[in-house]
């Protein structure tokens, strides 16, 4: 049961949602950001969007994704994110090992945390989003 599992703290772990320009076009998409000195492996994420959209309640799809190694300080992107989901909430759910012990964290942006006004520049990406720690 996952009650009985010894889930350690995570840190070092970041989720990004960052546009960047694809052939004239601006695209959106969920980055995860190992900024450890050592690898995460067996990386699991599920994500979901839920909130209220025009006065009714929404929830998307769950989809989830697999990474069996994500190296020390490296980045991976996770999944393209429609800009029309930002009015929700979107959660991401991350779990890994590193070395034998699990690591689990739920990050979420909370719908308006896209607003122009909190993009910034994100230098481990080299783009401009919201970085969640």
């Amino acid at each position: 049961m996952k009650k009985d599992i010894d889930f350690h703290p995570v840190t070092g772990v970041k989720l990004a949602i960052a546009k960047e320009e694809v052939n004239g076009n601006i695209e959106w998409a969920v980055y995860i950001i190992n900024l450890n000195l050592i690898e995460l492996s067996t990386v699991m994420i599920t994500s979901k969007g839920y909130g209220i959209m025009e006065g009714e309640e929404k929830k998307t799809s769950t989809l989830r994704h697999m990474i069996q190694e994500l190296g020390a300080q490296s980045i991976a992107k996770i999944e393209p994110i429609d800009p029309a989901l930002f009015a929700l909430n979107n959660e991401f759910w991350v779990s890994y090992y590193i070395l034998d012990q699990i690591f689990d964290k739920k990050f979420i942006f909370p719908q308006g945390s896209m607003d122009e006004v909190n993009i910034k520049n994100i230098p481990e990406l080299g783009l401009e989003g919201v970085l969640h720690a």
